[in-house]
């Protein structure tokens, strides 16, 4: 009989799971007992995370995406379609085509939706660099702005502990800002100023989520004439006077409002029932170490979707895969999980338009920052220009 193993969502995550779940159960595979399916909602994978470079003018579209068919083994079956329900008592799949999927083993990997519509309005003044059409819209404000004030923030979920998509993301985006603006030769007629909320989730009041990088951002910021200020939870935007106002009762003008959006998992996981996250954010609940849904042995998450204190990014897929696989691989064969996910997560932030840091944490250890240098940087560009791809299928 043919157990069946089904990956959701065409993402990093899904995109190297399936991958690599081929890799570790090839024995299995080979001889026909089991079959190996990835499903995503679209004949593209984007490398996402580098949608933060369109927005200054780094990047086109075509160059960040490839054929999702094109980055999987030969093993994998490929269903173009959209998972409408998630029915895990029953380990069935319900499409939008009206087909139905039965599985004995899932992995969800559905990632999140940034929601600007869940602050009152955000959408209308806003701006953010989470997917391609929003950045690009961006792009065209930041590359004619001539004078004025850009006001950057974010927004965390309202799940304790769990971090608002690429936590790292606002503060590169800030660095590369100012270099951009000097790049133009604009940066002394524009006022950047960056704000974190009064409390992050992990309970600090800081400028960054993990207290080590938090601890050196004001001297960072400084050197280069970033305003910097702590305390402000946007609660709502005048989109019509374009000011900013904040839980704690303070109100910013802008001209550019670059603000971290909500974020909310899909609908199909939304509509599942099975989430208990406020807001109806819908994150999963997840094991922190064998990254299985809770109540439900033969389900992992992973990825966004998971309501665990880890970064919602690729460095956090890129660990949690092989773990995934090693547990399916166990309960096939021995009937039990074996191995255990650290929280590890690892990346390299762009610290300006051409400087890098290598940075890598887990649920114990907070980043420790290190210097940015141009080598850093070359490393980054490295990845964006090819190593990603090879991540995604499998290979590293």
């Amino acid at each position: 009989m043919v157990q069946n193993v089904i990956v959701v969502g065409g993402g990093i995550g899904g995109t190297m799971t399936a991958n690599s779940l081929v890799a570790k159960l090839y024995p299995e595979i080979s001889r026909g007992k089991v079959r190996v399916t990835l499903i995503s909602n679209s004949p593209w994978h984007y490398y996402k995370p580098a949608f933060m470079y369109v927005a200054f003018g780094a990047y086109y579209k075509n160059e960040l995406r490839r054929p999702q068919a094109s980055l999987l083994r030969p093993e994998i079956n490929f269903v173009l379609d959209e998972v409408e329900g998630f029915d895990f008592k029953g380990s069935r799949l319900r499409m939008a085509s009206g087909d139905s999927y039965d599985y004995d083993y899932l992995v969800v990997s559905t990632g999140c939706i940034p929601s600007p519509e869940r602050i009152e309005g955000l959408k209308e003044a806003g701006d953010h660099f989470y997917l391609h059409d929003p950045a690009m819209q961006l792009y065209k404000k930041l590359s004619t702005i001539e004078k004025g004030r850009i006001f950057i923030g974010v927004t965390f979920p309202k799940t304790p502990n769990v971090p608002h998509q690429c936590g790292i993301a606002p503060m590169e985006t800030t660095l590369m800002l100012d270099d951009f603006l000097r790049q133009r030769g604009v940066r002394d007629q524009i006022e950047v100023v960056y704000t974190y909320p009064t409390i992050s989730q992990l309970l600090r009041n800081c400028l960054f989520l993990q207290e080590p990088v938090g601890e050196v951002l004001p001297d960072v910021f400084e050197s280069k004439g970033i305003k910097h200020q702590r305390g402000f939870t946007l609660a709502s935007v005048d989109p019509v006077n374009k000011i900013a106002i904040s839980e704690e009762g303070q109100e910013e003008n802008f001209d550019i409002l670059m603000q971290t959006p909500p974020i909310r998992a899909v609908d199909a996981v939304l509509d599942s029932g099975i989430s208990e996250a406020p807001n109806n954010e819908g994150w999963l609940p997840t094991d922190r170490h064998s990254l299985q849904l809770d109540g439900f042995e033969n389900v992992f998450v992973m990825g966004d979707t998971v309501d665990l204190p880890i970064s919602k990014a690729g460095g956090s897929c890129h660990n949690q895969a092989p773990v995934i696989c090693n547990n399916i691989a166990g309960l096939m064969r021995i009937g039990t999980t074996v191995a255990e996910y650290d929280g590890k997560v690892q990346a390299i932030a762009q610290m300006g338009m051409d400087a890098g840091m290598p940075l890598w944490y887990d649920y114990d250890d907070d980043v420790i920052p290190t210097p940015a240098t141009k080598i850093g940087g070359l490393m980054r560009k490295g990845f964006n220009r090819g190593v990603y791809w090879s991540v995604a299928r499998g290979l590293i």
